[in-house]
């Protein structure tokens, strides 16, 4: 008998050894699914920010190329006015042509009245003078000394003197007018150097980050390899541990099968489409301030407040009493979300119809 003990007690051992392995194998597939998991949340929030960049540099690029449209439909029409200007600067070289032949003339005429004027003896020392000029320039300050000769030609000094002012006035103008567009065609070409350069660098950066986004997709793809693997290892052993268990539960006495059991309370009943969700996946703190995270193992619900009052009680098939306090976007009807204490425990929830009674 006492052997027989031993053996019992042996037997005992062994099974619990061998129960200790696979839940602490299991609590280990758990641990690396959740790490998993959150590797890939943060890949996800890496992928939406290199997106979000992207986006960025693209309307940068688009507001650049906008510019630069700008500027050369401004360079185009500089282009043209400076056409303009130089068949005007074109046109006043020949004004200037004519009127120094109108010049030229004048001067031919007046030394043909002075000449004759040299039979009058009191006259041929001035008009020698005047003859004598070195340039054009001397020979309008002699002659305008001579008022008494030029007398009978002041008109002709008189538009003499205007032509050449208006020569003089031409020459700065046409510079005038040709350094300030020279001055806009180097400003236009210079902002649309610029322009393009930084077209040049967006462009590189755009082909940075899209690179990125395509290295961070490829890690999302493998961290989903690696999560598949984790919840299909998490789900076997979870079957091996149910399996283990029920191979070592006695074998009850053969004794009729007891009536189910009814719920204690009474309130209002209804079936309601079911999931499950955890803080990992949702957050720390419910709709109605309840912080999950810190109890991960309570018993709460979120629910359509227009079906169910947030703050009841409400008895769940399967799951038990538990308080209607949490809402969510997808919650809308007669469907629930059980919280469960981690992600591995809702995935195992699954979805399922389940009968609840809001209790009084």
């Amino acid at each position: 008998m006492q052997h027989f003990r031993r053996m019992i007690f042996m037997f005992l051992t062994c099974v619990l050894l061998v129960s200790g392995t696979v839940v602490a194998h299991a609590q280990t597939s758990k641990d690396a699914l959740h790490n998993v998991q959150q590797e890939l949340e943060q890949k996800a929030n890496e992928k939406n920010s290199i997106n979000n960049e992207i986006e960025q540099i693209k309307k940068d690029m688009d507001d650049l190329q906008s510019f630069i449209t700008q500027n050369r439909v401004a360079l185009e029409d500089t282009q043209k006015r400076i056409a303009a200007t130089q068949q005007l600067i074109e046109q006043k070289k020949e004004e200037i042509v004519v009127l120094q032949d109108k010049i030229h003339n004048r001067k031919s005429v007046m030394k043909s009245r002075l000449v004759a004027m040299q039979k009058d003896d009191n006259l041929n020392v001035v008009i020698n003078v005047i003859l004598e000029s070195k340039d054009l320039a001397d020979f309008i300050n002699r002659a305008s000394a001579v008022t008494t000769l030029l007398n009978a030609d002041k008109d002709i000094m008189t538009d003499q003197e205007n032509d050449l002012k208006q020569i003089e006035d031409d020459k700065k103008e046409i510079a005038k007018q040709e350094e300030q567009l020279a001055v806009e065609r180097e400003n236009l070409n210079r902002q649309q150097a610029e322009l393009n350069v930084n077209l040049q660098k967006r462009q590189e950066s755009l082909t940075v980050m899209q690179q990125k986004y395509s290295e961070v997709n490829e890690e999302m793809a493998g961290i989903q390899a690696q999560l598949a693997e984790a919840q299909a290892k998490v789900r076997q052993e979870q079957e091996a541990a149910t399996t283990m268990a029920a191979s070592n539960t006695p074998a009850p006495a053969a004794t009729p099968a007891p009536a189910p059991t009814p719920v204690a309370q009474s309130g209002s009943e209804m079936y309601v489409s079911s999931t499950a969700y955890s803080h990992e996946s949702s957050g720390s703190i419910t709709y109605m301030g309840y912080n999950i995270k810190e109890n991960p193992n309570m018993k709460l619900i979120a629910v359509d407040p227009s079906v169910i009052p947030l703050g009841s009680k409400v008895w769940v098939e399967g799951y038990g009493v538990a308080i209607a306090g949490d809402t969510g976007g997808a919650i809308k009807g007669h469907k629930i979300d059980v919280l469960m204490p981690n992600n591995a425990h809702a995935y195992a929830w699954g979805r399922k119809t389940v009968k609840i009674v809001v209790l009084n």
